[in-house]
């Protein structure tokens, strides 16, 4: 708990921003004046009101008058501070919130590809909204409640030890620890649900999230009936961790209750018996209950101070693990941003697994001379796709290595890596913006014209113009408002728009009819003019012109040619060709 709260310290006194520390100096001052006002100004004004009437001189009229107008001026005055306290720290709180949110994104997205398939989306998000969220509450009731609680309950006591002795000092302090050393033994026990009811919440979400990204595939098996079970045994679960959560509440909220009012019947009762010996006022007793009332309102808070602050503790820990998740690819130190010239692309010696022991690459050597295409197939999981990712250095080898125009892609910046390569993928995946958003996200200072230009260039201006809404036209979660083309265009018109020396394409076709694939293929045929390109395939008919074409079997590479020369061999590439021909030639025969 400790170091999490050490961790949490610095964005409540944020470097390098001193109209924030003004602001928390400001507001602990009025935090200050309001228990000032609350514990000297407005239980000795009633006080006095009280002990003035009680001589019984009427002539005291005004002076009672002036007293209870003191009484409620003061009262005010309490409320005045803590709500300009509340003015003056609310950019603290929300300035800090922002900081952390912005840093755990950027941290998210600094983690390998690894991290993220290994973890559930909407789990992460939960995590990230709950520790968000608990940033400026922790920062209110840090400062505004459990700072000034401790402040007040110094001048109570200091009051209580000048006017009325030890007794009532000893009593106060008595209630207070045993006060806390319950609530904190009973927020304990109840922290314990808390925390399976929350692990039960994140896993319904999840669930949930998980369950309407793969929609389709919901639909495809006439499986909604089973998704709403599985939902709602999840929820289920909650429910009753939720139930069990809420009546331990209940448990803590009637202990504290039966303490605070032991204190209170205790002390004015002892007050009582100094008066009727004559030694405390009628006021007295009325100074000490306003006093200790006073003091029970934040102390009453104390259960739910603690549970926040205490789940706001396990809250932000979840997420500063996210932040400590070690990001599995980093820049070296100092490391050169990449300069492409010509785009020569080398794999020397390429070895690769995911870690389980499985090789997925073994000693690939392929040499890609600027401006040429290679083609590269296989059956599935022979690592052809894992070739991509190491491109764009998602993973690193771990043997051999991958240059571009002589640069170790693991030496430079990751950044000016990417930014010199393109990739439309196999599955093509959209914001859920505009068409025009999701083509200019191939690079962000792009102009209106050179977007148009980029959707001509990938032949889809002719169905955006059809549009109503033109390039402002919605394309739905991941795009799908639009047909596979369809998407498949927009992202060649992005990739368009960014230019890249080097090209991948990643199966960019298989999941088109055979007309969409043909138009689709004139238009990719043409973009890869003038760049080095990868064209990653299952469909041979697909790749026939690339100026060489390597068989990955098993991890190797097992052939290497032109389409003819490979043909010509009666290898692996010669059998493939033979039965996607016969395959072909069956369909052809159905229709």
């Amino acid at each position: 708990m400790l170091a999490t709260l050490r961790r949490f310290l610095p964005y409540l006194w944020p470097a390098g921003a001193p109209g924030l520390k003004a602001r928390i100096i400001a507001a602990l001052l009025l935090v200050v004046a309001s228990k000032l006002v609350q514990v000297y100004g407005a239980p000795f004004a009633l006080q006095g009101a009280i002990d003035t009437m009680a001589a019984g001189s009427r002539d005291a009229l005004w002076l009672v008058v002036a007293l209870v107008a003191g009484y409620a001026a003061a009262r005010f005055g309490g409320t005045l501070f803590d709500n300009l306290r509340n003015v003056v720290f609310e950019r603290v709180g929300q300035d800090a919130t922002r900081r952390l949110a912005a840093s755990v994104f950027r941290h998210l997205h600094a983690l390998s590809l690894r991290f993220h398939l290994e973890r559930r989306t909407g789990a992460v998000t939960k995590v990230v909204e709950r520790g968000t969220k608990s940033i400026d509450t922790m920062l209110y009731f840090l400062l505004f409640n459990i700072a000034p609680t401790i402040l007040e309950l110094t001048l109570v006591l200091s009051i209580f030890g000048t006017r009325f002795g030890g007794w009532l000092v000893g009593g106060t302090v008595a209630m207070v620890v045993f006060y806390i050393v319950f609530t904190r033994w009973v927020t304990d026990w109840r922290s314990a649900l808390r925390e399976r009811m929350n692990d039960l919440d994140t896993g319904a979400v999840a669930h949930a999230v998980d369950s309407l990204l793969n929609f389709e595939t919901v639909k495809y098996f006439g499986a909604e009936e089973r998704e709403a079970q599985r939902y709602d045994r999840a929820i289920a679960g909650y429910a009753d961790a939720a139930v069990k959560s809420e009546n331990s509440l209940a448990l803590l909220n009637i202990g504290q209750a039966l303490i605070t009012a032991l204190m209170l019947g205790g002390g004015m009762a002892l007050i009582v018996f100094g008066w009727s010996s004559g030694r405390f006022s009628p006021g007295d007793v009325v100074l000490v209950s306003t006093l200790l009332t006073q003091l029970f309102r934040p102390l009453d808070l104390l259960g739910m101070v603690y549970r926040t602050v205490r789940q706001g503790v396990v809250d932000m820990g979840a997420m500063f693990d996210l932040i400590d998740a070690p990001a599995e690819i980093v820049d070296v130190a100092n490391a050169p941003p990449m300069t492409v010239t010509r785009g020569h692309v080398r794999f020397e010696g390429v070895g690769f697994d995911y870690g389980d022991g499985r090789q997925i690459l073994n000693g690939i050597d392929l040499d890609i001379p600027p401006g040429t295409t290679l083609a590269v197939v296989g059956p599935s999981g022979a690592g052809k796709s894992t070739l991509a990712r190491l491109l764009f250095r998602f993973y690193d080898p771990t043997a051999g290595r991958i240059t571009i125009d002589g640069q170790d892609i693991a030496q430079v910046a990751q950044a000016s890596l990417r930014s010199a390569i393109g990739i439309v993928p196999q599955d093509t995946v959209l914001f859920n913006d505009t068409i025009g958003y999701n083509i200019a996200y191939g690079r962000a200072d792009a102009t209106a014209a050179e977007i148009a230009e980029a959707a001509r260039g990938a032949s889809i201006a002719p169905f955006i113009a059809s549009l109503p809404d033109r390039y402002d036209t919605r394309v739905g979660e991941r795009g799908l408002k639009l047909s596979g083309g369809e998407k498949q265009r927009v992202a060649i018109a992005r990739t368009l728009l960014k230019n890249p020396p080097v090209l991948i394409l990643d199966e960019a076709t298989s999941a088109l009819d055979s007309r969409t694939e043909a138009d689709i293929l004139d238009t990719l045929e043409a973009i890869e003019r003038g760049r080095t390109t990868i064209v990653i395939a299952h469909r041979l008919s697909t790749v026939v012109h690339a100026d060489r074409i390597v068989v990955l079997e098993g991890g190797r590479v097992v052939e290497s040619g032109s389409h003819a020369d490979l043909l010509r061999l009666g290898g692996t590439y010669a059998e493939m060709w033979a039965r996607q021909a016969a395959e072909r030639e069956a369909a052809l025969a159905e229709a």
